[in-house]
Formats: C-alpha cells, structure tokens, sequence
C-alpha cells in the first residue's frame, strides 16, 4: 500500500499543478472557444484530483493541505508571459510524462490501479486536445467530450483526409503566426546588452578604460535602442499587415475555389472525429452563411484573426529593453575610468547576462539556470574578444 500512497498523492500534486496552470492559461486566451476548452480540462483535472482525495481517505491517508503543493514562482511566471502555444507544447510533454511515470504501471493496489487506469485516459485526451491546440486550431465544438477535446478519427471517418488536407495546405504557403510584445523586450534587452558590452570592452581595450568608453558607450546605446524600436514597430506593422493580407487572401480562396475551401474545411471536422457525412452536413449549412464559413477557415487554418500586436507596444517595449540592457555597461564609466572601470563594467555586464539569460527562458521554457549560464558564456566570448581585438589594435589616449 505504500506505493499506492505515494502514487497517489503524487498525482494529487500534479493535478493541482495542471489545474493551476490551465486556468491562467484560459484567463490569457483570447479565443472564447479555446478559452472553454482549457477551463475545461483545468476542471478535469479538478475533478480528478476529487476522486484521488476520496481514494486516499478511503486508505486512511490524510488529504494534505493544498497551500502545501507548492508551484514555483517560475513556473507562475511561465504560466502569465510565456507564449501560449509554446507553454502548450510544454504542457503536452508534461501530460505524456505523467501518464509514462504516474499512472503507467501497477502501484499493487487493484482499486488504485484502476482509479489511475480511468484518469490516464482523460490525461490522454488532455493530451490531444493540447496537441491540437498548440498547433494553432480549435477542437471542433461535436456533442462528446473526447471529440471535443481533439479524439482520433472515428471508424467512420475518410481515411486519407490527412493526406488530402496537406495536399490542399502545401498550395496555400501564405500562413503565418506572430509572437507577443514581452518576447520582443525580452530579446532586445539582449541584444542591447550584448551589443554595447562588445563596444565598451573593445574600446576598453584598445583606450585602457579612458573616457573614450563612455562616449562610446553612450552612443552605441542610444543606436541600439532607437534601432530596435524601430525595428519592432516595423515588425508589428508588418505582422498586422499580413494578418489583413491572409484573411484577403482566404477571402479569395473561397470565392475562386469555393469546392476546394469546403472539402478542405470538411477535412479539418474529419480529423477532429466527425464521419465524412456529417463533416460535409456540417460544411454545407456553414456555406450558405459566407462570413461564418469564412470564420470557420481562418480559425482552423490560422488559429483565429489574430492580428497581432499593438506596433506602438512593441516599440517602446523594444526600444525601452534595449535602452536598458545597453546601458548597464555604461554605468560604471560616469563614476571610474581606467582599469577599475573596465573590472566593474565587465562584473555588472556578466551578471546582467546571467539574469537576461534566467529571464529568457520564461519564454523558452528552457531552466532558468541553464539559459542564464549560457547567455554569462556568451557575454565572457564576446567580452574576451572584442577586448582582445581592442588590446591588439591599441591606440593613444
């Protein structure tokens, strides 16, 4: 009975984790559909973690404090910035993990053993469903849970509509997805960073350390800064731009190919469990209404009208990142200069790269201490050489 217990209250923790999870992730989405799907599955897991508590009072286990499963602060600030579809795939391979490790093998309790049995069907469902949606589509509203929660195709399903649903997609190479505005200010302190820490270790080495370096300094910060809001704002435009440009396009699509846009739209119900008759039922009542058909294609081949974000956002949030991140090189030449400056620029810089790194992976999902330790050996590269480079090209001061 002891693996059982302790199986047991495993999956009680990573049930509350999921839930956890799930529910921010639903407060973040912007889709109302894939919005419900996801309260429904943190319900799922909610109602999981029920039938493991009765199983673990029904053992004599006491049911522990819910304050008590603690969900690291990374992880919470994972779940509020991190690009959905990204945290998604994380949380798919989070799902398979636990079915393999928690609920994969007999615990020597049958009771428990079955119990874990059930959930691990749901879990796999769960699964699907956020496959599915990290892919950029909706599971298709059908009357049962698991199709809706993304389930294979049905015995009477078309065989080949994955085949002829990538058939039609390879035409249409003009799909795009976007990223999100705490990305971008994220890369550019980086980049601002990296950049001006390069400047100012160069110039330290060929100036040792002279004022030199600020002016420098400075003058790299303020490019780097203007150049990436620039840049970003550019970006934005261009991605709303192309979001206008697709749901055009689609548009035409269905006009010029109308048969085409419905056996492809047929085929995309097809995958998500419906048989070939009703899917088609399903296309044909769409068609006579043109603005929902249309609707109905954008969601399934580009996840939505997403269009983007606000290009005046992105800019100030590039252009401030940068600005911050280019800076930090910069500070200790207002207060010393000559070699104490260079000493402290290059421990400042070092950290900072650490803390940009650690701050990457909210994004990458990536350990925190892993990402930050590659961008410090990244910063110790371009720091050595650049200064090394600076050393051999000295000049006067």
């Amino acid at each position: 009975m002891d693996e059982a217990r302790e199986r047991l209250l495993k999956a009680w923790r990573g049930e509350i984790e999921a839930r956890y999870v799930y529910e921010v992730l639903a407060r973040r989405e912007r889709d109302p559909r894939r919005a419900d799907i996801l309260r429904r599955i943190a319900d799922a897991e909610a109602n999981h973690r029920r039938r493991i508590e009765r199983r673990l009072t029904e053992l004599g286990v006491p049911i522990p404090d819910e304050s008590s499963v603690r969900i690291s602060p990374w992880l919470r600030l994972q779940a509020r910035l991190a690009p959905v579809e990204r945290l998604l795939r994380a949380r798919e391979a989070a799902e398979d993990d636990e079915v393999l490790g928690v609920y994969g093998t007999s615990t020597g309790d049958p009771v428990t053993d079955e119990l874990l049995r059930s959930i691990r069907r749901d879990e796999r469902t769960h699964s699907r469903a956020v496959d599915e949606m990290a892919g950029g589509r909706t599971p298709v509203g059908v009357p049962t849970k698991q199709a809706a929660w993304g389930a294979p195709v049905q015995p009477g399903g078309e065989p080949g509509a994955g085949v002829r649903l990538r058939r039609i997609l390879e035409r249409e190479t003009w799909h795009r997805r976007g990223g999100s505005w705490v990305s971008d200010a994220i890369y550019g302190a980086n980049d601002g960073l990296a950049a001006v820490f390069g400047i100012v270790a160069g110039v330290s080495g060929a100036t040792g350390g002279s004022s030199f370096v600020l002016t420098a300094g400075l003058a790299g910060a303020v490019a780097s800064a203007v150049s990436m809001g620039v840049g970003a704002w550019l970006a934005a435009r261009s991605e709303a731009e192309m979001a206008v440009a697709n749901l055009a396009q689609e548009r035409r699509e269905l006009e010029e190919h109308p048969s085409e846009e419905r056996e492809e739209l047929s085929l995309f119900y097809q995958l998500k469990g419906l048989s070939k008759e009703d899917a088609d039922q399903l296309v044909d009542k769409l068609s006579h209404r043109p603005e929902v058909m249309l609707e109905s294609l954008v969601a399934e081949e580009l996840g939505g009208q997403d269009t983007g974000g606000n290009p005046w956002t992105a800019a100030l949030a590039g252009l401030i990142s940068t600005a911050v991140g280019a800076i930090i090189p910069v500070v200790p030449f207002f207060f010393v200069q000559g070699t104490a400056g260079v000493l402290w620029a290059a421990g400042i810089s070092l950290l900072a790269h650490f803390a940009v790194g650690a701050a990457k992976s909210l994004v990458t999902l990536r350990t925190w201490w892993g990402s930050g330790l590659e961008m410090t050996a990244a910063g110790v590269l371009v720091g050595g050489v650049t200064y090394a480079l600076g050393v051999a090209f000295k000049v006067g001061t």
